[in-house]
């Protein structure tokens, strides 16, 4: 079944939007009458680009080199996965902890009048008689994007002279706001030039399981856990994976991810280029969650008697502990912010403590947050929306006309603010599935209950904004989109 080739670039989809200022209830109504309409910020305190993304889904990879054909300063954000990566090897049980093999080529003023490609084929070449890997990744930027390097034919002539697989990824991080993006270039890199559109025999029971960096051991090992009962064999790709793993996704009998916006637009092309099955659902953070994630790839392997049988079971196990967390949480009101897969889940998540949703920011809003927003709009009374790749200027004036009794996501600018703060974007803790909510609920019930570091911190930290932002609209920076 061939479809539409995917450019990679998210705003290419119909229906995309990053900037919006609004409420749940609205969201939805004129979502469904076509009136979201692409819209822009006059003022802007940031983005997060698609290149870093590009670089962080493939981090942990066995025997590999990554190339930022870049500036120094692009991979500044790669500190966070490098962290998830050196966590996870701990977790693993690793002894002798690695960090990733990142080369920059360091492209500067003279590289941006005369071309920077002899700097690359050197830290190819570096690469190769250095570390002699399975794996070399070039990763474009801005930068080499503008002044056109040509990655592919320099990664084509080296290919040449290793036995190194080289794959130059393009992630320049001009060519979207949706940082989502970044996650489609490295896919669809590793398809044209790992996978090459090669057709393999399938393997009765596996299932290629799409992971992010952000997703931690104990997460890992909960979704193994959960579709091993289903008798399920897991292709963990492509955090901790390797070539040969890479090399085994065409024989699964079908996919999943466990992020929304991870993997869906790659499942997509397995889909049409191998014809593999896939489940596109929701991130499984909370009961409603997990259960649909679990019923939803139950259904492409045509599981689903077995997997009601095994939900009844968790569900007996788990919603006595769930009635004693919502004792603890009840009426609780809760600001979430993080990916736009994780915060719609952290948003049906607080349901099950009988929480209060007052706010939700998230980068994107397309055709799948509706389907998140419906089911929101459902269990919660009208909140805020804030569709805001970053923007904290944004979110600290919501969270202080708001004044929520938690906040559940990226947690350093409402911790300023005294908020008792809980991290959903945690690579070391568990949240998800039947075991992470429960670990997840109490350590909310315990931030709650223990706020004095927050409390401290805001007494001592003043936010980089005059009083009379919070006076403002906070969208007031919002234009176009009417």
């Amino acid at each position: 079944m061939a479809g539409e080739q995917y450019s990679g670039v998210r705003e290419s989809r119909p229906g995309r939007i990053n900037d919006l200022g609004t409420t749940g209830k609205e969201a939805e109504n004129n979502f469904k009458k076509g009136c979201l309409k692409i819209a822009d910020r006059s003022f802007a305190q940031g983005l997060q680009c698609q290149q870093i993304n590009s670089m962080s889904a493939l981090m942990s990879l066995e025997d590999s080199v990554f190339i930022s054909h870049s500036p120094q300063g692009c991979v500044g954000c790669s500190i966070m996965a490098v962290d998830m990566y050196r966590v996870g090897q701990a977790h693993r049980g690793i002894k002798n902890i690695r960090n990733p093999k990142i080369i920059v080529t360091n492209i500067d003023q003279k590289s941006v009048v005369f071309g920077g490609e002899q700097k690359l084929r050197d830290s190819v070449k570096k690469a190769i008689e250095r570390y002699n890997p399975e794996l070399i990744f070039i990763y474009a930027s801005c930068a080499s994007g503008i002044i056109g390097d040509d990655i592919d034919a320099i990664s084509a002539d080296l290919q040449k002279e290793t036995n190194s697989v080289i794959v130059p990824i393009h992630c320049e991080g001009f060519k979207s706001k949706i940082c989502a993006s970044g996650f489609d270039a490295a896919f669809l890199a590793i398809n044209k030039h790992i996978l090459k559109y090669e057709k393999l025999p399938k393997e009765k029971g596996l299932v290629n399981l799409f992971a992010p960096t952000t997703i931690s051991y104990a997460d890992q090992t909960e979704m193994e856990r959960m579709l091993s009962l289903i008798d399920v064999k897991v292709n963990y790709i492509p955090f901790y994976s390797s070539l040969d793993k890479i090399k085994t996704i065409p024989q699964a009998e079908a996919s999943t991810s466990i992020c929304k916006v991870f993997a869906d637009e790659f499942m997509k092309t397995l889909w049409e280029d191998y014809e593999i099955p896939y489940s596109h659902t929701v991130m499984p953070i909370g009961i409603h969650n997990t259960d649909k994630w679990y019923r939803g790839i139950a259904k492409v392997l045509g599981k689903e008697k077995e997997v009601e049988e095994i939900i009844a079971k968790e569900h007996e196990r788990i919603e006595p502990l769930v009635e004693k967390l919502k004792a603890r949480l009840h009426g609780k009101r809760v600001f979430i912010c993080g990916g736009t897969g994780r915060s719609f889940a952290a948003a049906a998540l607080i349901d099950d403590f009988g929480m209060e949703l007052v706010g939700l920011e998230t980068p994107t809003y397309d055709e799948d947050a509706q389907v998140d927003i419906e089911y929101l709009n459902e269990i919660h009374e009208d909140f805020i929306l804030d569709i805001a790749n970053m923007q904290p200027f944004e979110q600290v004036n919501l969270l202080k006309k708001l004044k929520p009794d938690a906040f559940i996501g990226v947690p350093q600018w409402a911790a300023k603010l005294g908020i008792p703060t809980t991290h959903v974007l945690d690579g070391k803790r568990p949240t998800m599935g039947y075991d992470g909510l429960l670990f997840l609920g109490n350590k909310i019930a315990d931030q709650l209950e223990n706020p004095g570091f927050n409390i401290k911190l805001s007494q001592h930290v003043k936010l980089p904004y005059k009083d009379s932002w919070y006076e403002e609209d906070a969208f007031k920076y919002i234009v176009g989109g009417e």
